[in-house]
């Protein structure tokens, strides 16, 4: 009957064993034989997942069957560290201060022990590292984990003049730009969940303009959004000359004002919903 391990703290002493013996056995490969394995050399890559998605880390590239143990190291922010172990000869894995479910072993780690996040939150960002001990020694894999959030992007006119263009909620903080280039404000706010709101403001008095573009820029994807100052001019009147004219419906008033309505609006495009209120509320000229 195979005997189980105590704690996972035999098997981190299983691997340093491990490193031993191969740093001996490694100190008289001249007196033999050279074997054909070329060990991986240890990295660290940076990685940017998007939230909400799964992410799939790998350990170095080795093959199966030389691998003895396997240990996956995570680092989060203000958490204590998390171990994962996995022995390959008894099939048996470990985990220490390990609590969040969502991350885990691929389902057949004793063939490929990737490990896996799904999904991803922006609690996830941290260090992860993956070590495989072998008879050759121990190898390393390290990932710096960032979780983004793409940032929602809003333009829409401001107080006084100015066109507001807003990305609301990213992580990290979105790049404003303008086309083309105001006198702008930007202002940063960040959010309880660790996510940042950039909102720019611009006016351009000096030399006016009848249609502004604002481009966000973002490691999750850029966008572009567009304004034309005159068609939202037109707007305005569209949505205020209906109750300017429910309020004046039929009452006195001189021909002059009642021909200075009749223009402005025959110089809106209108609905058609619009066009019968006019025909409607006494705008007679004769």
């Amino acid at each position: 009957m195979p005997c189980t391990w105590r704690t996972l703290d035999l098997w981190l002493l299983l691997i340093s064993t491990v490193f031993l013996v191969a740093a001996s056995t490694n100190s008289s490969l001249t007196d033999r034989p050279q074997r054909s394995f070329i060990p991986p050399a240890a990295a660290n890559t940076s990685l940017s997942v998007r939230v909400g998605t799964k992410a799939v880390l790998s350990c170095p590239p080795i093959t199966s069957t030389a691998v003895q143990v396997t240990t996956w190291e995570i680092t989060l922010r203000d958490q204590p560290a998390c171990t994962r172990a996995y022995r390959r000869d008894t099939n048996e894995t470990r985990a220490k201060n390990c609590s969040d479910e969502t991350i885990s072993w691929d389902t057949r780690h004793d063939q490929n022990p990737v490990l896996q996040i799904d999904p991803v939150a922006i609690t996830h960002d941290g260090y992860y590292r993956c070590e495989v001990a072998t008879p050759e020694g121990n190898f390393y894999q390290g990932y710096h984990l960032q979780v983004t959030v793409p940032p929602e992007a809003t333009l829409f006119r401001g107080k006084n003049g100015t066109v507001v263009c807003r990305a609301a909620a990213g992580r990290p903080a979105a790049q404003i730009s303008w086309t083309p280039a105001g006198d702008c404000d930007t202002e940063e706010e960040p959010l309880g969940n660790d996510t940042v709101t950039v909102q720019s403001t611009c006016r351009w008095e000096d030399h006016p303009v009848s249609t502004v573009s604002c481009s966000v820029s973002h490691l999750t994807g850029n966008q572009s959004l567009s304004i034309d100052l005159n068609s939202e001019n037109d707007n305005l009147k569209k949505q205020m000359l209906p109750h300017l004219l429910r309020r004046m419906k039929c009452n006195p008033m001189p021909v002059t004002h009642r021909r200075t309505i009749y223009d402005t609006v025959n110089r809106v495009k209108r609905s058609e919903v619009l066009q019968s209120e006019v025909d409607g509320l006494c705008l007679h000229t004769s």
